[in-house]
């Protein structure tokens, strides 16, 4: 195998979030949001998730890769199986932000669901875009904040 020379390129994994059921968070994902599956694996021992998310390991990991029509794996859940994640009511200390064309519809639908939702808020974009953006916490209490333009500047 030949080694691999260093370079200063910075590339952006998926973001991944912690969740306790993957089928569940799929019906929003997947359903609502409109991701793709990419892959879905087993974490075997070993895995080095255990470590950085402080799991113990004990527990059985899943790991779903999540893609858009435009962005390859731009997402991830990682399951612990059989185990219920404490709700963090303090600060959320991250979010995933996701354009959403189809708004309306996803609102609606989360409603459904029966998701924790915060006000709707117009959105202002530094180049002048106007848009509408809302923000949910996900089954296990994970920040999306979803968003979509209505106007341009001319």
């Amino acid at each position: 195998m030949a080694s691999v020379k260093p370079t200063y390129k910075t590339n952006f994994q998926p973001a991944t979030y912690l969740v306790s059921d993957i089928e569940r968070s799929l019906k929003l994902y997947r359903d609502i949001l409109g991701f793709k599956i990419d892959f879905y694996k087993d974490y075997g021992e070993g895995s080095y998730a255990y470590e950085i998310f402080n799991i113990k390991p004990s527990i059985p990991l899943n790991f779903c890769a999540l893609s858009t029509d435009d962005e390859l794996r731009c997402f991830a859940l990682l399951e612990l199986k059989d185990t219920k994640l404490e709700s963090n009511s303090g600060l959320r200390r991250a979010a995933i932000i996701v354009r959403c064309e189809h708004f309306d519809i996803a609102v609606e639908k989360l409603k459904d669901i029966g998701l924790t939702m915060f006000d709707e808020h117009q959105l202002k974009t530094k180049d002048g875009r106007i848009g509408r953006e809302l923000g949910f916490l996900d089954f296990d209490d994970n920040l999306v904040v979803i968003y979509c333009i209505t106007s341009v500047p001319d």
